[in-house]
């Protein structure tokens, strides 16, 4: 598909169709599934007003005919880990569980993890997500020595990463440990000083421990005293007993904590009875805890038996916490690694799988939001996945006119406007990281 976008600094597309929850605010007209067809004029790169548009509208000089294809402002990944990408054709999951992962990251990360390394591959996932029309990122990077934050390869890759990006993706980090470190206070201390001075999160791995409590109220304490958010990897597990999640939300209102607090992958609510479920929600939904399901690794990871089908998918109960105004997101988890051998920083094939694996469809209505303007609503940069007046014209045009259409194919042709224009940063080739 080609965009004959006009060389002139202001021009309208005409006749778009745009998810109405991904607009600045809501609009009559929308079709059963929550599209709304619109003109969008831009002018110097920025969306300056949005038409409703009109068949027998009178065409106007710079027009570009959108086609009735369907518009989406870029995409926001809550959840990646940009220092693990792309070492699967070196260190492979010998069985494609859990455990397999742990073990075959750990022994790359020792191995391999050097500057240069973690430089390639970063740079290689964060173009591939520029390519596929992602306008912010938040990764979650390993910490191997809290004693030393300046030391860790991963962040300094990552800062480097990041400054050269910056004017073509917004990126943010969540340092990634285990509450085990906690143990040593006042490195855990220096080191979540050091992740807040640079604009990051702090995060953990958070599984059912009989200490659980005390810890996370460490962290949360921690986290209040430095004014920065929290975001969990919690319960990536199908054990019906794994209650993380429900700890997470009375140690929110024990602490008094008041930044946003962001809970991935919940597996264990999938296995868990209806009454606990709906206990947990009640909680999560009144301290405001944000959930993000990664649907692409969870259904590759979980329920995983050599030589048997799964029986479960893996994925958290995203519908039900929806119902209750819960904010939910999904993102891209990892990509080309142990814990998921495939993907390619395409949030268009995260949300086409996750409609698919959780029934997200019929009507589909807002759930294109959960990988634009919800995520970056959670990710505290509301600017971005949001299509309103005053902000940069930052868009994916699809050669789709309705969802069928969108998520029958893998949408290779999308054209991705950067500041109003096509973005002249292409896929790379997989042959740079032989």
């Amino acid at each position: 598909m080609t965009l004959a976008t006009p060389t002139v600094d202001t021009y309208r597309l005409t006749h778009v169709r745009v998810p109405a929850a991904v607009l600045e605010q809501e609009v009559a007209g929308a079709d059963n599934d929550g599209l709304v067809d619109v003109n969008l004029l831009i002018r110097s790169g920025v969306v300056r007003r949005i038409e409703m548009y009109e068949p027998s509208g009178v065409t106007q000089l710079g027009d570009v005919d959108g086609g009735a294809r369907i518009v989406f402002p870029q995409f926001v990944d809550l959840h990646t880990h940009l220092d693990k990408a792309h070492i699967v054709p070196r260190t492979l999951n010998p069985d494609g569980t859990f455990q397999g992962a742990l073990a075959g990251c750990k022994e790359d990360r020792e191995r391999n993890w050097t500057h240069a390394d973690l430089i390639r591959r970063m740079d290689f996932a964060v173009r591939s997500a520029i390519a596929h029309g992602t306008r912010a990122m938040r990764t979650h990077l390993d910490v191997t020595r809290p004693e030393a934050p300046t030391e860790e390869a991963g962040w300094q890759a990552f800062l480097e990463i990041r400054a050269h990006w910056e004017h073509q993706i917004e990126l943010q980090a969540v340092s990634l440990s285990s509450l085990v470190h906690l143990d040593v206070t006042r490195a855990y201390e220096r080191y979540a000083s050091f992740v807040a001075e640079h604009g990051g999160a702090l995060g953990m791995v958070v599984r059912p421990d009989i200490d659980l409590p005390d810890r996370l109220l460490a962290l949360f304490n921690t986290a209040g005293r430095l004014g920065v958010d929290i975001d969990l990897h919690v319960d990536e597990m199908l054990d019906p007993e794994a209650t993380s999640l429900l700890d997470i939300a009375h140690v929110i209102e024990r602490s008094g904590f008041a930044g946003t607090v962001t809970a991935g992958h919940c597996c264990s609510l999938s296995s868990q009875h209806d009454d606990l479920i709906e206990k947990t929600l009640d909680r999560v939904a009144a301290v405001g805890i944000a959930v993000v399901s990664l649907p692409l690794c969870n259904s590759y990871l979980q329920d995983r038996v050599g030589g048997r089908t799964p029986r479960a998918r893996g994925v958290t109960v995203v519908q039900e916490m929806a119902a209750r105004g819960i904010n939910v997101a999904f993102a891209s988890d990892n990509t080309r690694d142990p814990f998921y051998a495939y993907g390619d920083q395409d949030m268009l094939e995260v949300l086409r799988e996750a409609t698919r694996i959780a029934h997200l469809d019929h009507p589909i209505g807002r759930w294109p939001a959960a990988v634009t303007r919800v995520a970056g609503d959670i990710m505290g940069r509301p600017e971005f996945g949001c299509i309103r007046t005053g902000d940069r014209a930052d868009l994916i045009l699809f050669n789709a006119r309705t969802y069928s259409e969108l998520y029958s194919r893998p949408q290779s042709d999308r054209v991705v406007l950067s500041k109003g224009r096509p973005s002249t940063v292409p896929l790379p080739d997989y042959r740079e990281l032989d």
